[in-house]
């Protein structure tokens, strides 16, 4: 591992030069990875992990639309694809990649796999971390493990494919091997990760929570329509306050600063933007420190996390679901943002 200065703060990380691909494989040439679920981060870590030269098999439920999904992407029924079950009992290492509503609906199917010196990963510490209210509780003689993306499986598989890498974090909950730890960096550094950062399953879901629940995407559709609808309030069109709400956000000033830091991205913007947004970042952060505070406290009580679970485990979720996804694509800004991305020029 390599000592690495953030902000001040020394941290270990482990990158591709510490752990190479080829010492990854050579940990795991004796391992079968089964990969359960093929939703949001199987596809992505089952061909990353395939692509690295892993030998990994998929997990689904046959009739399914992810079923045919992994199909299309070159999974052979019966040689690498197989329902979920068998892909358990086949896998020394089972990648439980489902949603976390339907982990806790499969767990008795997966638990009665998990014999002694296999290993059980996940990429988000919500079961083991809230296993009172989810009831998943492992056998002891299994290794516990977690490797989770700072992004989703589509950016995880987008990066690999352009020959760069999405960071993670990893954890060890449970070793029951005496290699868990290994294990779990091998995987990491074969699902194409950037560098690896150490966690516990217990920080990981907490950040995790609150990051959705905040900057990641419902702080940042909260801000974003707060300013569009004020514009639009004050006689601006739709395509003028989307274009100064988000365009201009992801398009220009977004890969500033991911480049090379917000305080770069200030300086390379007019002195009238510099000087606004110095004033107006402390009003901006005073007025939205106590709805971070308050949520981070919902989620470590646990609370948050069991309103997932009750919401997620309703007949009619999906349904539900589809109608609030319908509600915020079919509102004024994200119908002008549909507009918009049209006209952007083409990439030469």
């Amino acid at each position: 591992m390599a000592i690495m200065n953030f902000g001040g703060v020394d941290e270990e990380v482990v990158t591709r030069k510490e752990f190479s691909l080829e010492k990854a494989k050579q940990v795991l040439k004796e391992e079968t990875i089964a990969v359960i679920g093929y939703g949001v981060q199987g596809p992505g870590q089952a061909l990353n992990l395939k692509e690295n030269g892993f030998k990994v098999i998929v997990g689904q439920r046959k009739e399914s639309k992810t079923w045919d999904k992994a199909v299309a992407d070159g999974w052979v029924p019966g040689e690498t694809l197989f329902e979920i079950e068998e892909a358990c009992k086949r896998g020394t290492i089972i990648q439980y990649l489902l949603s976390d509503a339907a982990q806790i609906m499969l767990w008795p199917v997966v638990k009665k796999q998990l014999t002694k010196g296999k290993a059980l990963y996940f990429s988000h510490g919500f079961g083991i971390t809230y296993k009172e209210r989810t009831g998943i509780v492992p056998p002891t003689d299994v290794d516990v493990i977690l490797v989770a993306p700072k992004g989703s499986g589509t950016s995880l598989r987008k990066m690999f494919l352009e020959g760069r890498g999405l960071n993670s974090s990893f954890a060890v909950f449970q070793d029951a091997t005496g290699k868990a730890k290994e294990r779990t960096i091998a995987l990491g550094i074969g699902i194409g990760s950037g560098y690896l950062f150490e966690t516990t399953f217990q920080r990981e879901v907490y950040s995790d929570l609150t990051g959705e629940r905040g900057t990641l995407m419902g702080a940042i559709q909260g801000l974003l329509l707060a300013q569009y609808e004020t514009l639009r309030e004050n006689g601006h069109t739709p395509s003028e306050a989307f274009n100064e709400t988000v365009e201009e956000l992801t398009q220009s000033l977004m890969p500033l600063f991911a480049e090379k830091g917000m305080d770069w991205m200030y300086a390379n913007c007019s002195t009238t933007a510099q000087r606004g947004a110095l004033d107006w970042m402390t009003p901006f952060h005073d007025a939205t420190k106590p709805v971070f505070e308050k949520l981070y406290k919902e989620v470590a009580s646990g609370r948050e996390a069991q309103r997932s679970i009750d919401s997620n485990s309703q007949s009619d979720y999906r349904e539900k679901l589809n109608k609030e996804l319908k509600d915020l694509r079919e509102s004024e800004m994200w119908r002008t943002g549909s507009v918009v991305r049209q006209l952007r020029p083409e990439k030469n």
